[in-house]
């Protein structure tokens, strides 16, 4: 049996400069609690961004977990992590004529012409991350775009790295100017740190599609440039963080030391088990991706029977060495709620 812990046992609760890490303690689910039935003998397709991305690879799991509940069939499509592979992920999806099409973890601006042709179909449409709209009524036709708050949780990762190196933090930020929801997060980042009295050093623009490549090379020429000044990575999400650490081993730099990196979402299980040994990256701030998994199967139910958004926005959790101890082996944000339960009560 899965474990799972409270939220209130990864949480960071401290008050700096006027901004506040939110407080995710619950008791219950917070979700919706009604909603129409299931529909009977649908077919969806996920159009996963690239299945490499931790993020994405949870929340393919959490819906595959919720169809099988509800009854439905699934085909999950991977784009590779490429636009190209999203565009033709996108072409085959409508060859299959689905009942519903899930855009997961790509941004629906860069995919404009194809998903305009799967509106032009009427294939109902629901996104997790696909841009900074969340909630109902998302650009480019999307029903329910389902995320956390990015600018929360970009606060909380900023105001992670002021509190933990007090008054001689420097910080690299890593983006990627392919995605918009991307850019506000690296930008509420900067923000935060520089109001909060913090440096800055760089804001580093490079492809999640390319970390592989890119960041061993990358991070040995910002600690050639940086140095001691370079106390704290911050990056969008887990992944730009899974190839940093064989080059800062290279330097001499210990798993706990710095720079320390700290991850504005998503919570894979890589990070996890990183940030549980110890081993170069210091903090997620994680979503509940199974949950939200469920959460847009839910939603895709709605759009396809012609229902209301339920509007629901699920809470994050800033995961730290101290919170995982409590976790057991779980390597995984999935909170101690009843969610699979109240939509399994709605839906049947």
């Amino acid at each position: 049996m899965r474990k799972r812990t409270l939220l209130k046992t990864l949480l960071a609760s401290t008050v700096l400069a006027g901004l506040s890490a939110p407080s995710f303690a619950q008791d219950a689910f917070d979700g919706p609690t009604t909603g129409p039935a299931g529909a009977e003998g649908k077919t969806i397709v996920v159009l996963a961004g690239d299945l490499k991305n931790g993020g994405i690879l949870g929340v393919t799991s959490g819906i595959e977990e919720a169809v099988d509940v509800i009854g439905w069939d699934v085909r999950v499509i991977d784009g590779a992590g490429s636009v190209q592979g999203r565009t033709a992920a996108i072409g085959q999806a409508l060859a299959l004529q689905p009942d519903g099409i899930v855009i997961n973890g790509f941004d629906a601006v860069e995919q404009q012409a194809a998903l305009e042709a799967v509106v032009a179909a009427d294939i109902p449409m629901v996104a997790w991350h696909s841009g900074p709209v969340i909630g109902c009524d998302a650009p480019g036709g999307i029903f329910a775009n389902v995320s956390t708050d990015a600018m929360t949780v970009s606060e909380v990762a900023a105001e992670w790295a002021i509190k933990d190196g007090g008054d001689d933090v420097g910080v690299v930020i890593f983006t990627d100017s392919t995605y918009q929801i991307a850019i506000d997060k690296a930008d509420r980042i900067q923000e935060t740190i520089e109001a909060m009295g913090g440096t800055v050093l760089e804001y580093v623009d490079t492809p999640i599609a390319d970390t592989s490549s890119r960041m061993g090379p990358l991070t040995t020429s910002l600690l050639q440039k940086y140095g001691d000044s370079w106390t704290h990575s911050l990056a969008i999400n887990d992944l730009y963080f899974d190839f940093m650490g064989p080059a800062l081993a290279a330097a001499g730099i210990p798993g706990d030391g710095s720079p320390k990196a700290g991850s504005a979402g998503d919570g894979s299980e890589a990070a996890f088990q990183r940030i549980r040994a110890e081993q170069f990256q210091a903090i997620t701030v994680a979503e509940p991706l199974n949950l939200q998994g469920w959460q847009l199967v839910d939603e895709l139910n709605r759009a396809i029977q012609g229902e209301a958004c339920s509007g629901y926005v699920t809470s994050p959790a800033l995961v730290t060495t101290e919170g995982l101890e409590k976790l057991g082996d779980s390597n995984a944000f999935d909170p101690d709620v009843a969610y699979r339960e109240a939509y399994t009560a709605i839906w049947k």
